[in-house]
């Protein structure tokens, strides 16, 4: 049986914050993915290579087994369902809240809010939870612009600094739930490959841990 194990990324804040705990753990890629149109990455570890792919597809990737594990936002998990995998490790990185936001001084609607959002299981079920109802409005980008068009009432978004919401006269107004990327295993792969990844989880959380550790002393 292969020991060979493969690791789901996908590129942006993720990438850049999950390869220095890989590199504690002794995993680090022999090419840079940004000068590369390549989506398979050899490693270090002759036994170890990197997919990266669409943040939303790392789920689906690890619960079929196309990955061994992955890490996925929080968001995404909560977005499109995690039943089919473990999620042992919270990476403590790429951190941010999930948050309801809308023109500054902006009286809420009578009778049925519109809500634009990319995530549009997490804003229905959050607003189910407060007893209102919605029309959910699914866009892809550019969320902060649907309040001041009139496309919406609000928007249902990740928010790090606050400062886009700021710069087009938005605020936030309800937290939904914090937010940051968390380590994913595929549960067949945990059985068949339950030594190399279980120590793979060990050195992460060391490593995270040792972050933790660093930026409470450089406080």
């Amino acid at each position: 049986m292969s020991s060979a194990i493969t690791i789901a990324l996908s590129k942006g804040r993720i990438l850049k914050e999950t390869l220095p705990l890989l590199a504690d753990a002794g995993i680090e890629l022999l090419e840079d993915p940004d000068k590369s149109r390549k989506l398979i990455f050899p490693t270090t570890n002759e036994n170890v290579n990197i997919v990266i792919i669409r943040a939303t597809d790392v789920p689906t990737f690890v619960e079929h087994g196309a990955a061994d594990i992955g890490v996925a936002g929080k968001d995404v998990l909560m977005e499109h369902g995690a039943n089919g995998v473990y999620e042992p490790l919270d990476l403590n990185i790429a951190c941010c809240k999930l948050m309801v936001a809308a023109k500054v001084d902006a009286v809420e609607p009578v009778g049925r809010i519109k809500v634009a959002t990319k995530f549009v299981n997490i804003a229905r079920n959050y607003f189910a939870e407060q007893g209102k109802q919605v029309d959910v409005i699914k866009l892809y980008g550019s969320m902060e612009l649907a309040p001041l068009v009139g496309l919406a009432d609000c928007i249902v978004d990740v928010v790090d600094t606050g400062n886009t919401l700021r710069a087009n006269g938005l605020e936030p107004t309800e937290y939904i739930s914090y937010v940051s990327s968390r380590l994913i295993v595929n549960k067949a792969s945990m059985k068949t490959k339950h030594d190399i990844l279980d120590g793979l989880i060990q050195s992460l959380s060391d490593a995270v841990e040792r972050r933790r550790e660093s930026v409470v002393t450089n406080k």
